[in-house]
């Protein structure tokens, strides 16, 4: 506790008392911990990102995928995130009877209503989104609820390693 707090006078009952003249702020162990607590969801990086419209064939979906190098993809409506298109959703809707649907909108297949992150939230909250969810990649969005990027394990693994170097591979 600091000497400012030992030696301040108690309030007497009924008088106020700023609930923040008591406050010592957090020490963190490193940067690392900082980040993650302090810093905005958009220190890890988020663009390029790849978004369609509802309407856009599965195949033509798996296409982009394919010719960007991307596990996933954004579906929105008015640039608001109303699905996601990855590769794990291609892998379990899609491959065993892609020949039946592959012409059919990738709204059939998508996953609906994506937990999104807001910019302004922490790095620390998006891990705990993703790994509470058990999804790789997740929309980022404004304040408006307006798509503006997309995090995933390779952007994370890169915002980790920007903190502490090299991460050992297992």
């Amino acid at each position: 506790m600091s000497d400012d707090r030992r030696h301040r006078r108690k309030p007497t009952p009924g008088e106020f008392e700023d609930p923040l003249s008591n406050y010592d702020p957090v020490s963190y162990e490193d940067d690392l911990e900082r980040s993650l607590a302090e810093d905005p969801a958009t220190e890890i990086e988020s663009r390029p990102f790849v978004a369609i419209s509802a309407n856009t064939s599965i195949r033509d979906a798996i296409a982009e995928m394919d010719e960007k190098n991307i596990a996933a993809m954004v579906i929105t409506q008015n640039d608001i995130p109303v699905g996601i298109l990855s590769e794990r959703d291609i892998l379990t809707r899609v491959a065993h009877r892609f020949s039946d649907i592959a012409d059919e909108p990738v709204s059939r297949v998508m996953t609906a209503d994506p937990v999104c992150i807001c910019e302004t939230d922490s790095p620390a909250r998006a891990l705990n989104l993703m790994s509470v969810g058990s999804f790789r990649h997740m929309p980022v969005v404004d304040v408006d609820g307006k798509l503006t990027g997309v995090i995933g394990a390779r952007r994370i693994t890169a915002y980790l390693q920007k903190h502490f170097g090299e991460i050992t591979r297992v």
